[in-house]
């Protein structure tokens, strides 16, 4: 099943933290607004977003476009290796 990957960008003190990862199922991934993904199960995808929180939790960027694009960066490198 493929999901839309979406996520929450705030601002703090020393930059902006990404996180609430959330993945809701889709027929058609939108790239522009999060990242489309494709996981075999429930289990597998609950993994993942854990482990994006666990990943993105301490980083902070300078701008939303950083913020977006490391994550997606981050995302189609684990598509990849899969």
């Amino acid at each position: 099943m493929t999901w839309q990957l979406g996520w929450t960008t705030l601002p703090g003190l020393r930059g902006l933290s990404v996180s609430e990862f959330r993945a809701t199922p889709t027929n058609a991934p939108d790239n522009v607004r999060g990242v489309g993904l494709e996981f075999r199960n429930e289990v597998e995808r609950d993994d993942f977003l854990k482990q994006l929180e666990e990943h993105f939790g301490g980083r902070r960027f300078t701008n939303t476009a950083e913020a977006f694009d490391s994550v997606k960066a981050y995302v189609l490198e684990y598509a990849a290796k899969r």
